[in-house]
């Protein structure tokens, strides 16, 4: 993996789950880290997303290990909230090196039974909320002429969902942007790339379990498809995925998709 000493990264959904996991290694290997997250439940999914005790502890963790950590709770809806925590970071800090675009949210919907405030928070959430916090933080990157940019996306940014339209919609859209930036800031040596994990072991699967009165076993089972023999990812997988993509190890790679399945999308 790469040395991130002396590296700043930004971190939404930083919470629990994948960008947790991502916050501590990439803290472990030397980063500063920024934590964005709406850290208190929202309208829609109905489950429970992160919290502000759960930021808390990120930050004890990541000082814990001799890093600084700067948390910010906020939605990725939420323009004032994103300018913000950038002009916070950029204080404490003075640049950001690495944007972890992860915030996002799933949940099922059949197209004859949707509402147009389902389809809006999936869309804004998933995929303008990444527009929103790029839009801030690149201008930095530009100015220092280097930066990397993730954008999580999912198999279904590359691939169809059953009863998810509005998420599948959403992925689609990230895995575009992450090439419309990566033509657009080539100039500046940014580098953006989309990841694309099959499911993951995370608080929201047991979230999403609930409202379909079902299990997160059940769910992956039903869904999931891996060739391997697993019924999901772990959140450090993802994390062992971003630090690899940010590191100098893929110093070349943009405008790429970096395909974590456990075999998906061969079939």
């Amino acid at each position: 993996m790469g040395d991130f000493s002396g590296k700043t990264a930004f971190i939404t959904g930083a919470a629990h789950g994948q960008g947790r996991a991502t916050a501590l290694l990439l803290a472990k290997e030397g980063a500063d880290i920024v934590a964005f997250d709406v850290a208190k439940k929202i309208e829609y999914p109905a489950y429970e997303f992160g919290t502000g005790e759960e930021l808390k502890s990120l930050k004890a963790e990541i000082e814990a290990l001799g890093r600084r950590a700067l948390i910010a709770a906020g939605d990725v809806r939420s323009d004032a909230a994103i300018s913000r925590a950038v002009d916070e970071a950029i204080a404490a800090f003075g640049k950001i090196d690495i944007l972890f675009n992860n915030a996002g949210i799933c949940a099922y919907a059949a197209v004859d039974t949707m509402t147009d405030d389902e389809w809006d928070a999936m869309i804004d959430i998933n995929l303008k909320g990444p527009f929103n916090v790029t839009r801030r933080v690149v201008p930095h990157m530009m100015k220092a002429k280097s930066g990397v940019i993730i954008n999580n996306s999912s198999t279904m940014g590359l691939r169809g969902g059953k009863r998810l339209s509005h998420y599948t919609a959403s992925k689609w859209g990230l895995t575009g942007l992450t090439k419309a930036w990566a033509i657009e800031f080539a100039p500046y040596n940014i580098r953006v790339v989309s990841i694309h994990p099959t499911g993951v072991n995370t608080p929201m699967n047991d979230g999403l379990a609930a409202l379909e009165g079902s299990t997160p076993l059940e769910i992956a089972e039903r869904s999931a498809g891996n060739l391997l023999p697993v019924p999901w990812l772990e959140v450090e997988d993802v994390a062992n995925l971003v630090a690899y993509v940010a590191s100098d190890k893929a110093r070349y790679a943009t405008g790429s998709q970096f395909v974590l399945d456990a075999g998906l999308l061969t079939v």
